[in-house]
């Protein structure tokens, strides 16, 4: 039986870096499932790749069919972004393995929904200094910057990811991304494999 290994973190914690990185691992031979917002779309992103990119029109069609797992919804300053993941065939876990991003509350339904013992967390951790400077040097690149959005995240990242809801919820599998990149790929990439391994063996 596969699994979904579930990265998520506060926000520039690096773990959108660490799951490019995972996914290239020829090792691991993990499948994306790639999730829908109704966000704009950003430089460099691709529609399929990074999400599937929709308006509220086509999240309603997909909520109405009864195809969303689950949703979460956020008022920015640029107005209201869904970002939800659809039962659309994309899984398969008599086959394969998956890597997937996403929120604490996003974890626990998916765990709701395939069975907890089908869905792994990884937690990405980094201290906030850390977390805020890569934040504003991203945003900083963006054709038109939105600082505020960025403190909007930062602050609310502090409640959503708060040691209790982790408890609550089961996330023990930490993983710190303060220093090189590449050791924390390795770290999570050999946690990976070992799970693989466990599973097979049972």
């Amino acid at each position: 039986m596969g699994k979904i290994f579930f990265l998520m973190g506060k926000s520039a914690s690096g773990k959108d870096a660490i799951f490019k990185r995972l996914m290239e691992r020829e090792d691991l031979q993990l499948a994306n499932i790639v999730s829908y917002t109704t966000r704009p779309i950003r430089q460099k992103e691709q529609d399929g790749v990074e999400y599937h990119f929709c308006d509220e029109a086509e999240e309603e069609r997909l909520e109405q069919a009864g195809k969303v797992i689950e949703k979460r919804i956020y008022q920015t300053q640029l107005g209201r972004w869904a970002y939800f993941t659809v039962d659309d065939g994309q899984v398969d876990l008599t086959k394969q393995n998956y890597l997937l991003i996403g929120t604490l509350v996003s974890y626990e339904k998916l765990a709701s929904y395939y069975k907890k013992e089908n869905v792994v967390p990884i937690y990405i951790e980094a201290d906030d200094f850390t977390r805020l400077e890569r934040a504003i040097r991203r945003e900083h690149k963006q054709a038109a910057p939105k600082y505020d959005e960025v403190c909007r995240r930062f602050l609310a990242d502090a409640e959503d990811f708060s040691a209790e809801k982790l408890s609550a919820a089961g996330v023990t599998n930490v993983f710190v991304n303060q220093g090189e990149i590449t050791d924390t790929v390795d770290e999570i990439a050999a946690y990976i494999k070992d799970l693989c391994k466990k599973t097979l063996e049972l």
